[in-house]
């Protein structure tokens, strides 16, 4: 059976970055019992190739190869692991524009932004090759007479990592940089829509020299694959970004064994521009907030509110905005692809026809681009959108914005976190005084202000609320996967 279609293997220079099988214990992996998956390509259909659907007992052979290479890969120096981590990143940065073709022909985005978030990933992988040479002892001053203390981190063990396909590079490079520079060593489980990214990322890892059973990409169905990760009392940490929805279900799955949870979930942000905003930059921003990634993302601005002064000048100007956007087919630089499946058209449709019903305007979009494909939905911009309207609620993760007016600052901070989300925030305002109120007072884990770019590899990634837990990037990123041990010391009794 040909598992990857010519389409793919004509747009790659290395032929051997285009994989299908699973890789586990440093094996290309079929299922036991041949199951095989469909890939599409979101732009036109068209099939890519199909990926070996693994059964649960592939996935808990998984585990077993993991926790087989733990301790060889946890014993290692650090500067080791560091060494292969930099070579996985070198290797991530030569292969980037077939990486980036991978992503574009399975996921749909625009060329330039897979190219960015190849790059966005490699900086992880070198940000924790660095970070794992850290010390892991800390002296502490002792409260006991005769006593010395010190506090340990060590590797949790192994880490299971669940990838979403909005960004299914950058996912899971952010993820497993962190764990693999702690010493724990990983199973992941990409998305089946865009699985061939991770596992031309297994390719990579492979020649990088990562020791057989340190990384293990597991691809299949989700919950055959991850409920035995769940219940596996070896799997010590979970991480997943997705959902709120299927984070609460992770999460349940996991109390049995009180795992260690790194959840990145639901995003529900607002855009907050003052009066005393710069107009200009506030739109520019604004429309990069909201249509990044054809706006599936879960930092994409959902709610914009506009103070009353500005409100008309700035609906008009966004919409222009909008409309000048070009939308098309990744390969060719748009600045918005399809999005991602049938069930991403019929949500953005939804949203737009029940915000019309409650009263919303409609200024531009709202309707799919046929010409081009059933996935491809135009820039759409909604103003006067009642606050009982679905939009203002649930997480759209599509190009749809919603612009409502505001008139005080108070009125809209309160506005602005009555939500069970709490992943990210934007702010455009010039007076100081104003933005340390706001910084301080909105319940989000990020704030960005008159700026949308606010992440990277060392800055602590996440939120409050039902928008997850724990943080990736940083060192509280690597922290996630490791065990805090006290040692305490009685030398007068060593005789």
């Amino acid at each position: 059976m040909d598992h990857i279609s010519d389409t793919l293997h004509a747009i790659i220079d290395d032929g051997k970055l285009a994989r299908s099988f699973s890789y586990v214990g440093g094996k290309w992996t079929a299922a036991t019992g041949g199951g095989s998956i469909a890939v599409t390509n979101p732009a036109d259909g068209s099939r890519i190739g199909e990926i070996a659907s693994l059964t649960a007992e592939d996935s808990r052979a998984a585990v077993d190869a993991a926790q087989a290479a733990f301790d060889g890969w946890a014993g290692m120096l650090p500067q080791e692991r560091a060494a292969i981590l930099r070579r996985w990143m070198e290797l991530q940065i030569a292969h980037r524009e077939d990486l980036a073709r991978i992503m574009v022909i399975e996921q749909g985005k625009p060329i330039s932004e897979a190219r960015g978030e190849i790059d966005y990933g490699a900086g992880f992988v070198e940000f924790y090759a660095e970070e794992a040479k850290r010390p892991d002892v800390e002296g502490v001053t002792s409260h006991l007479p005769d006593a010395e203390v010190e506090l340990w981190l060590e590797p949790v063990g192994v880490a299971a990592l669940i990838t979403p396909w909005n960004f299914p590079s950058a996912m899971l490079t952010r993820k497993a940089a962190a764990a693999l520079a702690a010493g724990c060593t990983v199973v992941a489980h990409p998305s089946a829509e865009t699985p061939f990214s991770a596992l031309a990322l297994a390719e990579l890892a492979e020649r990088a020299g990562f020791p057989p059973g340190v990384f293990n990409v597991v691809t299949g169905d989700a919950p055959t694959v991850v409920k035995p990760w769940t219940e596996d009392s070896r799997v010590r940490a979970l991480s997943f970004t997705g959902s709120t929805q299927v984070g609460r279900l992770l999460y349940a799955q996991s109390s049995a064994t009180v795992k260690k949870l790194v959840l990145e979930l639901g995003g529900h942000a607002p855009v907050i521009v003052f009066d005393n905003a710069d107009p200009a930059l506030a739109v520019a921003e604004a429309i990069k907030a909201k249509f990044a990634t054809s706006g599936q993302d879960c930092l994409g601005a959902n709610r914009i509110f506009v103070q009353r002064a500005l409100y008309d000048a700035f609906c008009t100007e966004f919409t222009r905005a909008a409309q000048a956007l070009t939308l098309g087919r990744g390969m060719d630089d748009p600045d918005l692809g399809p999005l991602m499946n049938a069930a991403a058209v019929a949500k953005q449709q939804d949203h737009v026809k029940d915000a019309q019903s409650r009263g919303a305007r409609l200024l531009c979009g709202g309707t799919v681009r046929h010409d081009l494909g059933p996935l491809f939905y135009p820039p759409t911009v909604l103003c006067d959108v009642p606050a009982d309207a679905r939009i203002m609620t649930e997480e759209t993760f599509g190009p749809v914005a919603a612009i409502v007016p505001f008139d005080t600052e108070d009125e809209v901070i309160a506005r602005a976190n009555d939500t069970e989300y709490g992943l990210i925030a934007y702010v455009h305002s010039t007076d100081p005084r104003q933005i340390y109120r706001c910084t301080r007072a909105l319940q989000f884990g990020m704030v960005g202000v008159n700026r949308t770019k606010v992440t990277g590899a060392p800055i602590p990634f996440g939120g409050m609320k039902q928008s997850g837990l724990g943080r990736e990037g940083s060192s509280a990123g690597m922290r996630d996967f490791m065990e805090l041990k006290y040692v305490c010391r009685d030398w007068a009794k060593l005789g």
